[in-house]
């Protein structure tokens, strides 16, 4: 099977061609650039790369959140819009899971994280297994210093991994001390090749009714539900 793999919920840009077992290409920046006038772009001279032309591609795998807002939507979009439009299946994996999926040959559980401001992270709880990851708790917001008091219940290492791992380590050491380790800078960007693996066997998803999992609404969202909800008590 021919996967293309479509990540921006980051500042890393990640897009990546897998044929079966085979990585044919990959593309990976982390960079604080517009990823909207960059992915199209990547895709077609990744594809052109390996001599691949769109209508060869059997599945798209994109990375669905959390995230960016931003960034998420403009990933989920092209990846909608390609797969109407080539009449190809859609597969969305979390964001999270792809980014602990670096680390899938670790030998202990796996925390995933990007920062989410106010103290907050993005994270979950996996578990690396045999080259297999697999999700133990739901992907969540929550206080750093919140998450890592729970993860003091588990009596294995921990690995931290993302670019944001570094604002939020002191946290997680002085609350686990030796249980916690934090992964090395070049696992923390996420691989699309990783992405397009963990998709290449899920069932698809319905394009139209396909959405992305921010996890929370937007500041702006929530002020305005909140200034509506307001409006009607009065």
């Amino acid at each position: 099977m021919k996967v293309l793999a479509i990540d921006t919920s980051t500042f890393v840009m990640g897009i990546a061609v897998v044929d079966g077992q085979v990585v044919k290409g990959e593309i990976i920046t982390n960079l604080k650039k517009n990823h909207s006038i960059r992915v199209m772009p990547a895709i077609e001279s990744l594809l052109q790369e390996c001599d691949m032309s769109p209508k060869e591609i059997e599945r798209i795998v994109v990375a669905k959140g959390p995230g960016s807002y931003t960034g998420v939507r403009i990933g989920v979009t092209i990846a909608k819009t390609l797969a109407w439009t080539l009449g190809i299946s859609l597969i969305g994996v979390s964001s999270l899971e792809a980014m602990a999926a670096s680390a899938k040959y670790f030998q202990g559980l796996v925390v995933p994280l990007m920062d989410a401001r106010r103290g907050q992270i993005y994270t979950g709880l996996y578990k690396a297994e045999g080259g297999n990851i697999q999700s133990i708790v739901a992907d969540q917001v929550i206080l750093a210093t919140d998450w890592a008091n729970e993860l003091k219940a588990y009596d294995e290492p921990i690995l931290l991994v993302g670019n944001d791992s570094s604002l939020h380590e002191a946290s997680f050491i002085q609350t686990l001390n030796r249980a916690v380790q934090v992964a090395s800078f070049t696992l923390h960007n996420p691989r699309p090749s990783e992405l397009a693996w963990l998709g290449m066997h899920r069932e698809p998803e319905d394009i139209h009714t396909f959405v992305p999992n921010y996890i929370r609404l937007a500041e702006a969202e929530a002020n305005w539900l909140a200034r509506q909800q307001e409006g009607t008590e009065c």
